[in-house]
């Protein structure tokens, strides 16, 4: 029996892509060789790079003077290269979770970092507001969706300095103004594709301000003059990649997708404040993820909780469990997500409280 698959990340595929790409493993387009022994340079894969790029500016609506990438390292690596390629001696941040943390972190190593609002002080369960973005920073950094706390920044801001936004697992749930941005980047193994592909939505006049000089390798500009080509890319995660956004055109795109997200979120959610025995960890509706829902035990039944995990394990349900450093339960109901594993997971909640 198919798992329902809550998992973080590397998370659930749609079946078109894993099908899909899956074909192409073995035979590539009937031209008998699989997609993983193919060069990088031939006219198979450029056309397989140049259709992935198109989708990605055609999905999300991106102007003209913007470079799509496809590079590796993770947006673990972009941490380092976004200072490194835009901060000349400050930059400003936001700190909502792990992954904002680990970004301050690495830009403190390029210049003076105004962290201008947390929400540390209450284990990051809310998006903080009524801070002031200095005029004077290079850049203002933020992580729209927080996969451990299950806190959301579901609007783009208006700021007067270059915005630079990690969108690793909520990029394609809702249409985003590309043009606020001066670079979207993500990790892809939320709603994009296996891991091993980063992409950078970077506007090309962005750069070429600092003063430093750039390793070759970690010089967006690089990448922007070779197209991505510079070195090999990761073939089978763009190939994956690309069948995804196949799948996203072919489903209506990305506002259709936004309804169909907040429509599993807010029946989770409902749930969730409906039933005894669960109480969610984000208190304020509007800071609340639709990508991943965090929940936990309420405090007279605590001792439930493992309980309730090898319940849901009992019923097909994996990845339920909630980040060590929160606790409790995540549903991470990305793009891929069917309602119907929704359903599959608030029929059991609804079981486990009438067994208790």
């Amino acid at each position: 029996m198919k798992k329902h698959n809550f998992y973080a990340g590397p998370s659930i595929l749609p079946d078109f892509t894993i099908e899909e790409t899956a074909k192409g493993v073995k035979n590539l387009d009937n031209i008998g060789l699989s997609v993983m022994e193919i060069s990088h340079r031939s006219k198979e894969f450029t056309a397989i790079i140049q259709e992935a790029q198109q989708l990605f500016k055609e999905l999300l609506n991106i102007p003209d003077g913007y470079s799509v990438l496809f590079l590796g390292g993770g947006a673990s690596l972009q941490f380092c290269m976004v200072p490194y390629n835009l901060m000349n001696k400050k930059s400003a941040y936001l700190n909502t979770g792990s992954w904002a943390t680990k970004a301050i972190k690495e830009a403190h190593l390029f210049g003076e970092v105004d962290e201008v609002g947390s929400s540390k002080d209450k284990n990051f369960n809310y998006i903080p507001r009524g801070y002031t973005v200095p005029a004077d920073a290079d850049y203002f950094h933020i992580t729209t969706n927080n996969t451990i706390y299950g806190t959301e920044i579901r609007e783009d801001y208006d700021v007067n300095i270059p915005l630079v936004a990690d969108m690793s697992s909520d990029i394609f749930s809702r249409p985003v103004d590309v043009s606020k941005y001066a670079i979207i980047y993500g990790g892809a193994q939320k709603n994009l594709a296996p891991a091993g592909v980063t992409f950078v939505i970077i506007k090309n006049d962005i750069l070429g301000n600092v003063d430093r000089q750039i390793p070759t390798m970690l010089d967006y500009n690089t990448h922007i003059k070779k197209e991505s080509l510079f070195n090999t890319p990761p073939v089978l995660p763009i190939y994956a990649a690309l069948h995804t956004l196949r799948w996203l055109k072919n489903m209506g795109g990305v506002k259709e997708m936004e309804k169909i997200n907040l429509e599993k979120a807010n029946m989770l959610y409902e749930e969730i404040e409906r039933n005894k025995l669960f109480q969610g960890t984000v208190p304020n509706k509007e800071d609340r993820s639709i990508m991943n829902v965090t929940f936990v035990m309420n405090d007279e039944y605590q001792e439930l909780e493992k309980e309730f995990l090898n319940f849901a394990t009992e019923h097909n349900m994996v990845g339920v469990k909630g980040h060590r450093s929160v606790g409790g339960f995540r549903a991470s109901i990305y793009n891929a997500m069917p309602k119907e594993s929704v359903e599959a997971l608030i029929a059991i909640m609804q079981d486990f409280e009438k067994k208790h």
